[in-house]
């Protein structure tokens, strides 16, 4: 279940949002109504982030082996004819 609160609640209720968070669930905190902030637990972060981390060190090696560079225009070109069809 999605739990929005103010982020007033961090400050004020904020045992009752560090349970949520360490029991898996994101917690959304909006000011004035609208969203501001995602509170997330570490292990959820580094789950969120990790294949990132991953990808961008892959992406580092293969620039670091080969001389050749994309475009913007190219880079962005192939995706969206891939996407286009």
């Amino acid at each position: 279940m999605i739990q929005i609160k103010p982020v007033s609640d961090l400050r004020n209720k904020f045992l009752e949002i560090e349970k949520l968070v360490n029991e898996g669930n994101p917690v959304y905190l909006t000011k004035n109504g609208y969203g501001a902030m995602v509170v997330l637990s570490i292990e959820a972060y580094s789950n969120l982030i990790d294949g990132v981390e991953e990808a961008l060190d892959l992406a580092d090696a293969a620039a670091a082996e080969n001389d050749a560079r994309l475009s913007h225009d190219e880079v962005f070109g192939k995706l969206r004819a891939m996407v286009n069809g």
